[in-house]
């Protein structure tokens, strides 16, 4: 699934936006208020709500990477540098190291 991005305000949509999403911010009001941590679905003239259950996952187009629900909250992966200093350098291994971390922030499994 994918949503537009995480609010606390429901946003202006019309009926082109029919089957948008968005995740429900922590604060939320309006006609979005007690749905915390919810999808929002436009479904044209009214909003849906889709309930999260641990592991799912979902892109976030705003922020080019995925969320993950567990435990009650959404995460997003994170930042993970790629690897600097030390006494032993190991120009393969951190090769090897760099192509991995740039391949899992292309998919969004890591921050960028």
């Amino acid at each position: 699934m994918t949503v537009e991005s995480a609010q606390s305000v429901p946003p202006a949509v019309t009926d082109a936006d029919i089957g948008r999403c968005w995740l429900v911010g922590a604060v939320p009001s309006d006609l979005w208020a007690d749905k915390s941590g919810h999808i929002a679905i436009w479904t044209g003239g009214s909003w849906r709500f889709s309930v999260p259950q641990n592991g799912r996952r979902l892109w976030d187009t705003s922020m080019g990477r995925q969320r993950h629900y567990n435990a009650g909250q959404w995460t997003t992966a994170p930042l993970i540098s790629s690897p600097a200093g030390g006494a032993v350098i190991d120009v393969e291994a951190r090769d090897a190291l760099a192509a991995i971390l740039q391949f899992m922030k292309s998919i969004g499994m890591c921050a960028t």
